[in-house]
């Protein structure tokens, strides 16, 4: 099985910039894309930002421009840097892996406890 541990998040005022982080491991076969989704109070849950295996990338329109994610392959870990936030932007962040456990095993959806992202205005 994969885990998947966040760290990062926490409390910052409008403008300002934080970093999460999201490590995944166990047994791990292949990792598909690897990502991170948002649930604000009373909404759904949401893409922000994931990325693939082949090096490529997507973004919530709402957060382009503004948010990069990039990939330690050797570590099998994903950043999200967050620049410029906005208190929009406040809600639970969960990191994201779709990936295959064995060669044998099907490709699964994996995800993290979450980590709380507040903005201040």
């Amino acid at each position: 099985q994969v885990q998947l541990v966040e760290s990062g998040g926490g409390l910052v005022q409008a403008g300002g910039a934080l970093r999460v982080s999201c490590a995944a491991s166990g047994t791990i076969f292949r990792i598909d894309a690897h990502g991170w989704y948002r649930q604000a109070p009373g909404k759904q849950r949401e893409l922000v930002a994931v990325t693939s295996t082949g090096g490529s990338t997507d973004y919530a329109d709402s957060v382009k421009g503004r948010f990069t994610i990039s990939r330690d392959n050797a570590k099998n870990t994903i950043y999200l840097q967050m620049n410029s936030l906005k208190p929009e932007y406040t809600a639970v962040y969960y990191c994201n892996c779709r990936a295959r456990a064995r060669s044998y095993f099907p490709v699964r959806d994996y995800w993290g406890q979450g980590t709380q992202v507040t903005v201040s205005s």
